[in-house]
């Protein structure tokens, strides 16, 4: 089943948009291959005490369009989904503005690797929250109640909010309505990814907000297009291992052919991903440690 990706966005940067009664979004003006449009910064409250979900890059035109959209506001958290640098960097430096903590899972666990190829939106390395959060744990406003759900997978520490009171997710990048999310080893794991998605699905929410790009309004539908495709992917990536073609760079440049090739090395990461999760379920063996230069062979 292909994925019902959801592409049409009606906005202007930096202008407030009132998505519902208790949600308000400001996109930031950093588009690219792995933010789409750009960061999209969630307001949360319909009053005047509200929180902050991903406050985005830390930039001189964001900065003022989201102090625009605070004006008058009593910011009482902070909350980042993941360490990565469209998501966190304005985080320390909003949270100081208004006198309130940021709240993420935690630092980044896992350095990346030397000598990998990195992404565009890459670490933010200097992430550290003023209080690092669990799976579970609420955090409430006047008309707001958000809640904590740790979706391991894109990253080791991702977190997802979900808002009861609209049966809403901000899903960060763990579910993006405009494309696939990218899982790149070591801190992004596959198997850990396909149970958070599993664990979303399972959770039946009416709308899902991503960081970049529109909502999904046809959740259930989607969350299972996204897992059924993480599925036939791996079946592909056997097709292609059974076909002679033992390498990540040509398991790539054949599944993703048809795809912008600066999105190959994402491509690579993730196909690396599926990898490490089909040698941990007995499916391939490698000529070494899991890595980008190994070469996979179908299991005996």
């Amino acid at each position: 089943m292909a994925i019902p990706f959801v592409r049409d966005f009606t906005f202007d940067y930096g202008v407030p948009d009132r998505l519902s009664e208790r949600v308000t979004r400001v996109v930031a003006d950093n588009p690219g291959p792995f933010t789409y449009t750009g960061t999209g910064v969630y307001i949360v409250g319909g009053g005047e005490s509200v929180c902050v979900i991903d406050p985005g890059p830390d930039t001189s035109p964001h900065r003022e369009a989201l102090d625009r959209a605070l004006d008058g506001k009593s910011v009482s958290h902070v909350l980042v989904t993941h360490h990565h640098i469209d998501h966190s960097p304005l985080a320390a430096p909003l949270a100081a503005r208004h006198g309130c903590k940021v709240y993420g899972y935690g630092s980044q666990p896992v350095p990346p690797q030397g000598g990998e190829i990195r992404l565009e939106a890459g670490d933010d390395l200097s992430f550290k929250p003023d209080v690092e959060i669990r799976d579970g744990e609420r955090f409430d406003g006047p008309d707001w109640t958000l809640t904590a759900i740790h979706t391991p997978g894109h990253t080791s520490n991702h977190l997802c909010f979900a808002l009861s009171e609209e049966n809403c997710l901000f899903s960060g990048d763990h579910i993006m309505g405009w494309s696939t999310s990218v899982v790149s080893p070591p801190d992004g794991d596959m198997g850990d990814y396909l149970a958070s998605l599993r664990r979303v699905l399972d959770l039946d929410f009416d709308v899902i907000r991503p960081t970049h790009g529109p909502a999904i309004h046809d959740v259930r539908p989607f969350v299972q297009a996204y897992i059924d495709h993480r599925l036939a992917r791996e079946r592909q990536i056997a097709d292609a291992i059974e076909a002679g073609l033992t390498t990540i760079g040509a398991i790539v440049a054949d599944l993703y052919r048809d795809v912008d090739t600066r999105l190959h090395p994402a491509a690579a990461h993730s196909v690396l991903s599926h990898l490490i999760h089909m040698r941990k379920t007995g499916r391939v063996t490698a000529d070494g440690p899991d890595g980008l230069r190994r070469e996979y062979r179908t299991a005996a």
